[in-house]
């Protein structure tokens, strides 16, 4: 029982209840002044439904608990308490929405219509779109996480040491084989006639001249002008001598002036890569750093004149080669110069022995011999030709073993730094020689027998194959740097066979293709035989 003015203990707000259907919405909620709320509140909280009863008959539970007084005492005692645990069983907010749990009745024992008026009919289908649905989501993830995985591959330090590799062979190869045709066909070029003889000589004009001259005092007949050959010997004209590039010593001279070009080269990729301080920076933290190594300015440039005469000696030999011989027979024997920097390195800097490096220095050794003898034994040229590239390849090998024993492995900046010293030295101290050679004729350096085009195209290509086998090493591995050695050679080989109707067969293939087994072979790393062992394996 409770007294007047009290609201029973069903409605007091204090006391928590947990609804056994849980109704949320937008929409206000039901409070006294509804009558609808009010009675559907009456027929679910204080009637007891009987369990036969149907879903009507919550009408009329709902008018009897309008007579019981319960809204006149909530209105008059407590206007502003509201409950939200019941509906009206009559209708519903549509509103609302209403979350049903699973195993739970949403109706009295008996009603057919109970899932229908709260959708239950529709939940499969819901249920069925929210599994296709996240299925979608799950597929488009995994082909995200795929995508990304593969991007990440493609994209890792590892690939792009490896594209850059490629690209390093591919430009080294075109450029060591360009320059080395240019220089071949600077041998094969022959300067015009009509550029070389003087206006008192055998030209056209001279000649028509000639030949009214002859008319009008020696009286000579018509017939006997045709002949040129008499008149020449008559007079005492001399003959055509077509004039041929033979300054090998100026053309190494000139190539090697172009590594001044070397420190400018790095000062434009930094500031291509917007990492470019000032000049007096970079110069300074250069210097800083031999002078941390212990180089003095003297000692600094004597190693500096060392090395520019070693590199001189080297150009000139290959140089001097290509008159000899092909373009393709000179790169194979560059080549061999892999095997020489291992035996070099191996007695100087004490490198790890591997034997399977010693077959290789065997093999390059062979292919040597047989290229030495490819035209006979009597055939001193191409024997002296072979020398002179086998040479090259063991003084750039010299260079590239006592650069590491003296100059250490420097940084980028100082191997610039370095060429650009070695290149000014050259142009500096060294062009008496070429003087002396050209005062003494041994080599011819007027501008008719040289094609200053050729050897321009010859510097340019050398210097970018330079430039790529001193720093390609900051962007990729050396393997890709070594490899353009040998992959110039069955290029070069298409483009003799092109221009010159080259023949590779017989001893010269078998030397050609020794060298390349051999250069292979000087390439594998150290621990080739665990590389094996793990392939047997498997």
């Amino acid at each position: 029982m409770t007294r007047d003015g009290e609201i029973p203990a069903i409605f007091n707000p204090k006391r928590v209840r947990t609804p056994s259907v849980v109704v949320t919405g937008d929409s206000s909620t039901n409070g006294p002044y509804s009558n609808n709320s009010t009675g559907g509140a009456g027929a679910s909280s204080s009637t007891a439904v009987a369990p036969g009863s149907s879903a009507q008959n919550g009408g009329s539970g709902s008018g009897a608990a309008g007579s019981c007084g319960f809204s006149n005492v909530l209105t008059s005692s407590n206007p502003q308490i509201t409950h939200q645990d019941s509906i009206s069983s009559s209708q519903q907010d549509p509103n609302e929405v209403v979350i049903i749990p699973a195993d739970t009745p949403t109706s009295a024992p008996g009603s057919h219509n109970a899932a229908h008026h709260f959708g239950g009919g529709d939940s499969s289908d819901t249920q069925t779109e929210q599994q296709q649905g996240n299925g979608h989501g799950e597929e488009s993830e995994l082909r995200f996480r795929k995508l990304q995985a593969c991007k990440e591959s493609c994209c890792s330090e590892l690939a792009r040491k490896m594209y850059f590799g490629v690209c390093v062979t591919i430009l080294m190869t075109a450029s060591w084989v360009g320059a080395t045709h240019c220089i071949k066909y600077m041998y094969k070029y022959r300067a015009p006639y009509d550029d070389l003889l003087n206006d008192d000589q055998d030209t056209s004009s001279s000649r028509a001249d000639l030949s009214t001259e002859l008319e009008d005092i020696l009286a000579i007949s018509d017939s006997s002008l045709h002949h040129v050959e008499d008149a020449t010997e008559m007079f005492n004209i001399p003959p055509r001598q077509p004039v041929y590039f033979s300054a090998p010593f100026f053309a190494a001279w000139f190539f090697t002036n172009f590594s001044l070009l070397f420190f400018p080269i790095y000062l434009l990729g930094l500031v291509s890569t917007r990492k470019c301080e000032k000049l007096s920076d970079i110069l300074g933290d250069v210097l800083r750093g031999f002078r941390e190594r212990g180089f003095t300015v003297g000692r600094f440039l004597n190693r500096c004149l060392c090395f520019c005469i070693l590199w001189l000696v080297t150009t000139y030999l290959y140089t001097l080669s290509l008159h000899v011989l092909y373009a393709t027979d000179a790169l194979a024997l560059f080549a061999t110069n892999v095997a020489c920097v291992y035996l070099l390195s191996w007695v100087i800097l004490h490198e790890q022995f591997v034997g399977v490096r010693i077959v290789a220095i065997i093999l390059c050794d062979t292919g040597i011999a047989l290229l030495a003898y490819m035209d006979g034994i009597t055939e001193s040229r191409t024997l002296s030709g072979v020398v002179l590239a086998t040479l090259a390849g063991a003084g750039y090998a010299v260079f590239r073993v006592m650069f590491r024993k003296v100059m250490g492995d420097p940084p980028v900046s100082q191997i610039a730094f370095i060429f650009t010293a070695l290149g000014f030295l050259n142009a500096l101290l060294l062009w008496p020689v070429v003087l002396g050679l050209y005062l003494t004729g041994t080599e011819s350096l007027t501008s008719e027998s040289i094609p200053w085009n050729l050897l321009f195209a010859a510097s340019l290509l050398l210097l970018v194959f330079h430039v790529l086998m001193q720093f390609s090493a900051a962007v990729t591995y050396n393997m890709f740097v070594t490899l353009g050695l040998i992959t110039a050679v069955p290029v070069s080989g298409a483009l003799d066979v092109i221009l010159y109707s080259a023949n590779f067969a017989g001893m010269k293939l078998a030397g050609v293709i020794l060298i390349g087994i051999g250069f292979f072979l000087v390439m594998f790393p150290a621990n080739w035989p665990d590389y094996i062992t793990r392939l047997l394996r498997v």
